[in-house]
C-alpha cells in the first residue's frame, strides 16, 4: 500500500471532485465524476450497485482515481489502487451520509447504495504554478 501524503489527504479531505476510473467487461476505461473521501488510509466513494462503475470494480477491483482542488483546479493528485471492501447496509450508508454532507450540506438522500473502499497502490500529485482565470 502507498501512504498518501499530506498534500493528496488534503484533497480527499476537501469538497472535491474527483474522477475514478474502471475497467469495463470489453477492456475499455470508464471515468465518472464522484464524492470521495478517506476512511482511515483508504480512499471511499459511493454508488449504486447496478452501476457501471460499481459492475466494473465487481468483475475487476483496479481502479485510478483523479482529483482536483476545487479552489485551486491546478493543484492535483492521481492514485491507482485496487477495491479492497464493498461495504452494503448501514455501513456503507454512514459513508455516503458523510460524503453527502460534505458536499451538500445534508445527509444522503438515498437509502441504498454500496461503499468502496480503495487502497492506494501508486500516487502522484503536483500543483502547476498557473492561475485559473479564464477568458
Amino acid at each position: 500500500m502507498a501512504e498518501l501524503p499530506d498534500d493528496v489527504r488534503a484533497l480527499f479531505a476537501g469538497a472535491n471532485f474527483a474522477h475514478v476510473a474502471t475497467v469495463a467487461p470489453d477492456g475499455a476505461p470508464h471515468s465518472v465524476p464522484v464524492w470521495v473521501g478517506l476512511e482511515g488510509d483508504l480512499i471511499a466513494f459511493f454508488t449504486q450497485p447496478a452501476s457501471p462503475k460499481a459492475r466494473n470494480l465487481e468483475a475487476d477491483p483496479r481502479v485510478a482515481v483523479s482529483i482536483t482542488d476545487h479552489d485551486a483546479p491546478y493543484r492535483m493528485a492521481q492514485v491507482r489502487g485496487r477495491v479492497v471492501e464493498r461495504l452494503e447496509g448501514e455501513p456503507a450508508l454512514v459513508i455516503a451520509d458523510r460524503l453527502a454532507t460534505r458536499y451538500t450540506g445534508r445527509p444522503f438522500p438515498m437509502r441504498s447504495g454500496v461503499a468502496f473502499l480503495v487502497e492506494p497502490e501508486r500516487v502522484f500529485s503536483m500543483n502547476l504554478p498557473f492561475e485559473h482565470t479564464p477568458a
